[in-house]
């Protein structure tokens, strides 16, 4: 090596404090982009998982000899028919929800305040207590549902011009898809076109796979859980069915949640607290279903995210972008995994988020002795 490119060597070597150092300053720039382009990033992100989903009904349309320009229009149509249709049947559903809203806080502070003199007795604690802060906590509630309810219709008002953008971003990404694939391969090289390319169909698949199982596992699940409640006499079935399939997405975090919002309806609606007891345990039933069953035959057995950082995932979403976040959080983590699969340099990172528990191939020293005396 000559000499400029040995004292070059030397200048562009870091020390380790100094790399890291550059690489937190880094990712902390990272995540504060993330969070101030929310507005473009978030819309983009569902734009893009949609339009990975709707790909296939394109490439049908595009076969039985439609133009792709129609194919596309065609297919944004009828998902925007389906998606108004399921809209409305949830807004319809949440609007009587909202009314009935003060009644059912009655019924539950009635049933709380039978039990008011048991609690009080073995608690000791002044039954007039206990009143005044439920009588307090229920004119809390009844205002802070109304205030949040309408924030809700604010927020959603104000979200209506990113929502007509989506299926404009799902238009432009279904028809200049060679274009971007085409880039990629740029991107990366022609020496490592063949592996790009490899890479981009078979994660492409998978996640088309992967995708597809959410949807029929959510479909499933609610449907699973609105029977239930509909043969149980839970008022506001469909739309607790549906809430409680869509927060099954959120892995442990939403499955409390789900069971926990239909409970608190049978306490407040029914006589008996049975029918509470009844519906945790349909839907431990339905949860026993959906993860021996419906998670690794139908949304995908390959891709797997173990607790910790599902967990991890989920929170970090959520204090990034909100519920939103939380949604995207497992989907993109699966995403980066199947990429990191595919990667030889990246495989490690992606074992990492796995749930696939490394084989212990040395067994202690003092065990084998233990199995030896007993054998």
């Amino acid at each position: 090596m000559k000499q400029p490119d040995i004292e070059m060597a030397a200048i562009y070597k870091f020390p380790f404090y100094a790399k890291a150092a550059l690489l937190l300053v880094g990712f902390y720039v990272f995540i504060s982009m993330l969070s101030i382009g929310q507005g473009i990033i978030v819309p983009l992100i569902f734009s893009i998982i949609l339009a990975i989903l709707l790909h296939p009904v394109v490439n049908f349309f595009v076969r039985i000899g439609i133009n792709k320009i129609f194919a596309i229009i065609i297919t944004l149509f009828l998902t925007i028919i389906v998606i108004a249709a399921f809209g409305a049947l949830i807004f319809s559903q949440a609007s009587r929800f909202s009314e009935t809203w003060p009644v059912l806080v009655d019924k539950f502070t009635l049933m709380l305040n039978q039990s008011i003199g048991v609690i009080s007795g073995y608690f000791d604690i002044n039954p007039q207590s206990i009143h005044a802060w439920i009588s307090k906590t229920k004119v809390e509630l009844i205002n802070n549902s109304g205030s949040a309810i309408g924030q809700t219709i604010m927020t959603v008002g104000s979200s209506l011009v990113v929502l007509f953008l989506v299926p404009v971003y799902i238009f432009l990404i279904l028809f200049y898809q060679p274009l971007l694939i085409d880039f990629i391969h740029q991107l990366f090289g022609k020496d490592n076109k063949s592996k790009v390319g490899e890479i981009i169909s078979q994660t492409k698949t998978v996640v088309q796979r992967y995708l597809v199982g959410l949807v029929i596992e959510v479909i499933i699940i609610a449907a699973l859980e609105i029977a239930a409640l509909f043969i149980l006499g839970i008022e506001y079935a469909i739309l607790l069915g549906v809430i409680g399939a869509l927060l099954n997405l959120i892995p442990y975090i939403g499955g409390l949640v789900a069971v926990a919002l239909p409970m608190m309806v049978a306490l407040a609606t029914k006589d008996s607290g049975w029918y509470a007891v009844y519906v945790l345990a349909i839907y431990y039933f339905i949860q026993l279903i959906d993860n021996n069953y419906i998670v690794p035959k139908i949304v995908a057995s390959k891709v797997k995210i173990n607790a910790l950082f599902s967990i991890i995932a989920v929170i970090a979403g959520n204090a990034l972008w909100g519920v939103s976040g939380m949604f995207l959080s497992i989907p993109l983590l699966a995403i980066v995994k199947l990429i990191f699969d595919h990667i030889e340099s990246m495989k490690p990172w992606g074992f990492l988020l796995g749930d696939t528990m490394p084989s212990i191939l040395k067994i202690d020293p003092i065990l084998k002795k233990i199995k030896k005396l007993s054998g």
